[in-house]
């Protein structure tokens, strides 16, 4: 495979597969150079157990990143953390053994991930005579037959005496292998962490999709933590930016190894959200000997992470080797991942795999099982129409999304929901909010359970207090929006005014037409405490002692003293004290006339001028002085002239 010059070379990520001892480190070392067996046990047992990393140059120039993946059954969990994101799979069979228990079950790893490219390593032929191998050959290809490497190259090598190794870098060279999504938001799934002397934390894996540049701030998921980027590393060369498809190793600061251990993700801020439930439609694999039943705890596998959880069946009881259906994960542990990702399964206790699949909602809510409506929604948001997926998907919304949450969330890229969002808009199947010039959408059948939520309960809020003008709004968001800001509610709040449902206040809400109004009955009581307070003038009745004359209790006497302080009619001076309006305006024109001629006055004037005692006089000179009409300076009270203007106004 030859590049001119110019042309984008497409980074190639290997992953190998294979039992236990059939020379898959030999041969990457053959290969590369690179012995990945790094671990003094790894030595010692001459088996690899944790995840090895190598690189190595293509015969077209490219260059390849091998990750080298333990072969014991035992340690099948980190292998499946090593084929997380490879593009081609190189499967190696020794040929002296021939298909063993961890090829097939490597191989069903790869059938379930849906990994369709690769090459088999048929290897130590040197090891075995021509019939022997004849014999090899044929059991290999009667096993590939019905796996997705069934049309793929079988290459004979042997790491010792270096056959085969250059037609094998051939063959890989052939393999067409399409480039990750750069445009896409950056996702790297850790499968290494380790500190660095003079350095810090340092973390490996594959650039699923995106661009990583040394200074970016990125996020580890599902932890939330933020994580600056002081440089890069690809192929163990220092670079300023990392593109999708590449072996990455990330010098990060602000975070600590034990924070960003394999299972986390390193992404951009926003893009991933955490969660415990996912809806998936998932496989069992026709070779387990028995049925997958609902509520199976198991172990979850998704990208580098292993999560312990239980399969939630959706439309049946037990799950037959072979079939698929859709089901919902319950996990132990919030998992980070978008619609579309691939995952494995495998038995709790113990281990062995037993199925896999694609998740189609990857922050779901709890299903009703046995719902035909929740399996139609469920294949609509796998294989509905783009516009069909953004409509599905915002039914099940609590609150309103932008345009990159639904993105992210549907797997559809940013472009394509945003024609999808203008098409359901048009059939006035969404509405639009708009916050801080971002828009954010609601599905019409969302928005009006919201409406008839909101009406019941303003309904009641005004029969229990007819007198107030409203629900406060803080309270009416805490009770039915708490996930929504204030400009949030407002925005949504200003749609159902224009739709005649609501009336809001500056900080209340009411039902449209909505009037505070008396009971029957109390119409006659209110006038009768007005006219009370009224003639009572400069020296007001304590209203604890009115309110227990008309016989109110406690939430009837308030109810009525705060409809009065609304309406302005009387006016808090101090607790316990109140005066009506009235009183409040006729006292501030004598005072204000009194201070005009004499200039200042003091409490035993006020007393008085207004012929009452320090009870009364000293409540109102300090609420003048609150409400700026004087200012106390020592023992006496000025006039606040009004500020004029060059025009005198």
């Amino acid at each position: 495979m030859n590049y001119s010059r110019g042309e984008v070379m497409t980074n190639i990520i290997i992953g190998t597969a294979g039992h236990v001892d059939h020379g898959k480190t030999a041969l990457i070392k053959a290969l590369t150079g690179i012995d990945t067996d790094r671990l003094k046990l790894e030595k010692e047992r001459g088996i690899s157990i944790e995840l090895g990393f190598a690189f190595c140059l293509l015969p077209s120039g490219r260059r390849a990143g091998i990750v080298d993946v333990p072969g014991h059954e035992r340690f099948i969990k980190n292998m499946l953390a090593g084929v997380a994101g490879i593009d081609l799979v190189l499967l190696v069979i020794a040929a002296d053994e021939g298909v063993m228990p961890q090829t097939r079950e490597h191989m069903d790893i790869v059938r379930l991930l849906q990994i369709d490219r690769g090459i088999v390593a048929l290897t130590k032929v040197d090891l075995v005579d021509e019939e022997f191998l004849k014999l090899v050959r044929e059991d290999v290809n009667d096993f590939l037959k019905d796996t997705p490497l069934k049309d793929s190259p079988v290459v004979e090598v042997s790491a010792v005496t270096g056959q085969g190794l250059e037609k094998l870098l051939e063959k890989i060279d052939e393999v067409p292998v399409e480039g990750k999504d750069t445009s896409g938001q950056a996702r790297l799934p850790i499968d290494r962490a380790f500190s660095v002397t003079g350095f810090g934390t340092v973390v490996t894996g594959t650039l699923w999709s995106g661009v990583i540049h040394t200074g970016d701030n990125l996020e580890i998921m599902p932890q939330g933590l933020v994580a600056r980027v002081r440089s890069l590393q690809v192929h163990g060369e220092k670079v300023k930016e990392a593109t999708a498809g590449q072996r990455v190793a990330v010098n990060i600061a602000g975070v600590g190894v034990e924070q960003a251990q394999r299972g986390s993700v390193l992404a951009k801020p926003g893009f991933l959200r955490p969660a415990n439930r996912l809806d998936a439609r998932i496989s069992l694999l026709a070779n387990v000997q028995k049925e997958l039943e609902n509520r199976t705890r198991l172990r979850f596998y998704l990208g580098t992470a292993e999560i312990p959880g239980r399969v939630i069946l959706l439309d049946r009881e037990k799950l037959l080797p072979g079939e698929t259906a859709y089901a919902q994960f319950l996990l132990e542990e919030p998992v980070a991942a978008i619609k579309g990702d691939r995952f494995v399964f495998r038995s709790y206790s113990p281990v062995y795999t037993l199925g896999g699949g694609a998740i189609v909602d990857s922050a779901s809510r709890k299903h009703k099982r046995m719902r035909e409506e929740v399996i139609e929604a469920l294949v609509t948001r796998e294989l509905g129409r783009p516009a069909e997926q953004v409509e599905s998907y915002l039914k099940n919304q609590k609150t309103i999304q932008n345009r990159s949450d639904i993105s992210r969330a549907t797997g559809i890229n940013e472009e394509e929901t945003s024609r999808s969002l203008q098409e359901l808009a048009g059939e006035n199947k969404v509405y639009i909010l708009t916050v801080d010039h971002d828009q954010f959408f609601i599905s019409r059948d969302v928005y009006r359970q919201w409406v008839e939520k909101l009406t019941e309960l303003l309904k009641k809020y005004h029969r229990q207090f007819p007198l107030r003008e409203g629900s406060p709004r803080e309270e009416l968001r805490s009770r039915l929006f708490p996930q929504f800001t204030a400009r949030q509610l407002q925005a949504l709040l200003k749609i159902m005014e224009e739709e005649n449902i609501l009336s809001p206040g500056s900080n209340t809400v009411s039902l449209k037409g909505f009037q505070p109004k008396l009971e029957d009955g109390q119409q006659e009581i209110i006038k009768r405490i007005e006219d009370t307070f009224y003639k009572s003038s400069f020296q007001p009745p304590d209203w604890e002692s009115v309110s227990s004359g008309e016989g109110f209790n406690e939430l009837q006497s308030q109810e009525v003293l705060q409809h009065f302080l609304r309406q302005g009619t009387l006016i808090k001076v101090a607790e316990g004290l109140h005066f009506h309006a009235a009183a409040i305006e006729d006292a501030k024109k004598i005072l204000v006339v009194y201070l005009e001629k004499n200039k200042e006055i003091s409490i035993g004037e006020i007393k008085t001028l207004l012929n009452i005692s320090r009870k009364y006089a000293l409540p109102l000179l300090e609420y003048f002085d609150r409400i700026k009409v004087t200012k106390r300076v020592g023992d006496k009270r000025f006039l606040i002239k009004p500020k004029t203007t060059a025009n005198g106004v």
